[in-house]
């Protein structure tokens, strides 16, 4: 009577299976085919003092299907604003706050704009006793580094599944005056 036990496991597995095929679940797929077609091809556009960023969007975009290459369609993501601030409350135990404000957008091949722009924000804080020993640097370069591959993340997550805003037409109707 071994079988019983097998066979009740076999019906609870494709009873659940079909449970939850029914109620509209299924596993997404992640692979080179999600990044949207116009956007297959790009370039990047960075002001200097983002490199960091570059090579991260790099890493992110690249696992979703993107190919950064000199493509004559390519489009560019263009990174209109890079801001970093550094803010530190002085006291017995120090705290430091970093923030990171970029903004980008999306550009065809002759540069004129597609996307409205997008700001993207980090922030990230520490604190440490100024008494004793500052490990202020080492922490602090590590959580630039966090805040700069949070934006990268949340930057690829909006470029690879096509949530940025088309910029609009503006044409204006003609208006018509009847007798």
């Amino acid at each position: 009577m071994r079988f019983a036990p097998r066979f009740a496991a076999i019906v609870l597995t494709l009873g659940l299976g079909a449970g939850l095929t029914g109620c509209g679940f299924h596993l997404v797929d992640r692979g080179t085919h999600n990044a949207p077609l116009a956007y297959q091809h790009m370039k990047l556009n960075l002001p200097s003092s983002s490199s960091v960023l570059g090579d991260k969007l790099k890493i992110y975009l690249t696992g979703d299907g993107v190919k950064f290459d000199n493509n004559s369609e390519a489009y560019t993501l263009h990174v209109i604003d890079y801001n970093y601030r550094r803010q530190k409350l002085s006291g017995r135990v120090a705290e430091v706050l970093l923030h990171l404000n970029v903004t980008f957008q999306i550009e065809d091949k002759n540069g004129q704009p597609i996307t409205e722009p997008r700001t993207i924000s980090s922030t990230k804080s520490y604190q440490y006793n100024v008494a004793t020993v500052n490990v202020d640097d080492n922490e602090q370069d590590y959580l630039i580094n966090m805040l700069i591959d949070d934006v990268a993340q949340q930057m690829a997550r909006q470029i690879s599944t096509n949530r940025l805003p088309l910029i609009q037409s503006t044409s204006t109707p003609s208006s018509s005056v009847t007798p």
